[in-house]
């Protein structure tokens, strides 16, 4: 079995030793408002993310179907859970224009299909990946359709068991699959984030790169996410975390992006390659401060490992 933890996402190979693939998650924060939609781009460009990630859906699928008369207070008033399921729906004109914006930000953007037609409906376009939802990773034919695309596949973990995680994968191929440790709680509560299963991912899926994808408030456990491993973020991006809708309260405003990638950039620049070696602006200290060179003597040059 191979153990290189490598996926090609569009021009970028994302694994360990390269620069963390971050994600910006717009999810449905748009509301539905193609101008909301423009400008979490430009908010995720400006902060230095690699890509955002949309969710499509065929409401008349994936809403059940004793939900679709169930009237709901929204922004445009009060309507069934089915009409707002399609209010909140781009249409192909919609991500025709999304896909322009993105190339003129020089950004890419994937979405995470909840249905076999909404796969059929994103594959026209030059998409890096497509996303599993948490909530999607038992769907073996959403999953099989995904697999024949022949594009890397990201996949989240939230709600699922080890059993139903291994499923998937093997569904997915293990050799295009890139999963993601993932709670799925919107917020997720700091001690449930369990950022120590980046470790178990990683022994149990050895040819399989690991990300995280996360939910909640904050931005410390992100980054000490990259810390342990992680080689793809996620996080959910809003305008404004008051505004409506059940994911603002969970995602992060462009100010905090902007912390958030400069950190991760930060801290995956920190964590060198593992191999102890003197460095130059060492050198001058260790001149100056040591007075006794010990039994093995120092040398300036660097031995190989």
């Amino acid at each position: 079995m191979t153990t290189v933890r490598m996926r090609q996402l569009g021009d970028r190979e994302v694994g360990p030793g390269r620069p963390v693939y971050v994600t910006g998650e717009i999810g449905i924060n748009h509301n539905g408002d193609l101008h909301n939609a423009f400008a979490l781009i430009d908010a995720a460009a400006a902060a230095g993310c690699d890509a955002v990630k949309f969710q499509k859906r065929t409401p008349e699928i994936c809403v059940p179907r004793d939900q679709w008369g169930i009237e709901r207070d929204t922004p445009w008033g009060r309507m069934t859970y089915l009409d707002y399921r399609h209010k909140v729906e781009f249409d192909a004109d919609d991500y025709h224009a999304i896909d322009q914006h993105c190339r003129k930000r020089g950004i890419d953007w994937f979405a995470s299909p909840w249905d076999v037609p909404s796969v059929d409906f994103l594959e026209p376009y030059d998409v890096p990946a497509h996303k599993v939802a948490s909530a999607c990773l038992t769907d073996d034919d959403l999953l099989r359709r995904l697999r024949e695309t022949g594009k890397t596949i990201v996949a989240s973990t939230g709600m699922s068991t080890p059993q139903q995680i291994r499923h998937a994968v093997e569904v997915l191929g293990s050799d295009r699959v890139l999963l993601c440790h993932t709670t799925s709680t919107y917020p997720a509560p700091t001690n449930e984030l369990n950022l120590r299963m980046l470790g178990t991912l990683e022994r149990e899926y050895p040819n399989v790169p690991i990300g995280y994808s996360g939910h909640e408030t904050g931005l410390q456990t992100t980054v000490a996410a990259v810390a342990l491993g992680a080689v793809f973020i996620e996080r959910h991006i809003t305008l404004d975390r008051a505004m409506w809708g059940s994911d603002q309260a969970a995602s992060v405003e462009p100010q905090g992006l902007q912390r958030l990638v400069r950190d991760i950039r930060t801290v995956e620049a920190s964590l060198g390659d593992g191999v102890k070696q003197v460095y130059e602006g060492e050198k001058a200290a260790m001149k100056k401060l040591r007075r006794v060179p010990g039994q093995v003597a120092e040398s300036m040059e660097q031995q190989p490992a």
